[in-house]
């Protein structure tokens, strides 16, 4: 078989690892969206996008893709339901692994909200707002211009902040408890606001926010596509193992 792992998260990695060395063809795929990509193992690896639905059919033609195991982020959603789409087109396996989603534990202050645009629902003006959620979506919170919004990101930002009322704060994870508890009191934190990625080692910032009384805007997930789901890293090598 010749399987494509569609990577760029922690459980892609750990997967990546564990296919390396065995006797199985692997190319990993990375969208490109950090600069400096991390992928574990000594597998194949290629960066960048397939050029839409006709580069990704090309893709798994010219490279005889038999199975395609998807660990994208679970907010990754268009990549995702193309993926699936095409595979079950062409007749070839597909798999989705993501870790499973955080949930409310007792103490935690979540609201529930399914667009970045719906925290602005919540969030009374004044308020200092740590943004736990990229580049690619800080445009969405255009409306929360009466707050001073903080937005961490792994890499030194290649553009200014898009509003007056905000900053990059640049960090590298992974962060403890006591690391993000520490930085939220020093900034002044009234309001976190993450998307719902699950796992472990982000889920510090969870338990900080739980420990200081925080509120939470948690970004629910989007909708899965209709293909077989795995939650860790063990499940899909036995659906690797399957193919």
């Amino acid at each position: 078989m010749t399987l494509l792992l569609l990577a760029g998260t922690g459980l892609a990695q750990e997967i990546a690892r564990r296919l390396d060395g065995r006797n199985i063809d692997v190319i990993v795929s990375l969208a490109g969206g950090t600069r400096t990509p991390d992928v574990a193992g000594g597998l194949p690896c290629r960066v960048g996008g397939f050029g839409g639905d006709a580069g990704f059919r090309a893709f798994l033609a010219s490279q005889a893709i038999t199975a395609v195991l998807d660990a994208t982020h679970p907010f990754a959603a268009r990549i995702s339901a193309r993926s699936a789409r095409i595979c079950a087109e062409a007749g070839i396996a597909y798999c989705l692994a993501q870790r499973p989603p955080w949930q409310a534990r007792p103490g935690d202050r979540w609201h529930l909200i399914d667009r970045e645009e719906e925290a602005a629902h919540h969030i009374a003006p004044g308020s200092t707002v740590f943004l736990a959620t990229g580049r690619p979506t800080l445009d969405r919170f255009a409306n929360l211009r009466s707050c001073h919004l903080i937005c961490r990101q792994i890499e030194p930002p290649d553009r200014e902040f898009p509003f007056e009322n905000g900053r990059f704060l640049v960090g590298t994870p992974p962060f403890s408890v006591a690391q993000e508890q520490d930085l939220f009191a020093a900034l002044g934190v009234d309001w976190l606001v993450v998307k719902n990625a699950g796992g472990r080692a982000s889920a510090t910032k969870l338990t900080a926010a739980r420990e200081l009384g925080l509120r939470v805007a948690m970004i629910n997930r989007p909708a899965l596509p209709d293909a077989p789901v795995v939650h860790d890293a063990e499940a899909a090598l036995d659906w690797v193992a399957g193919q």
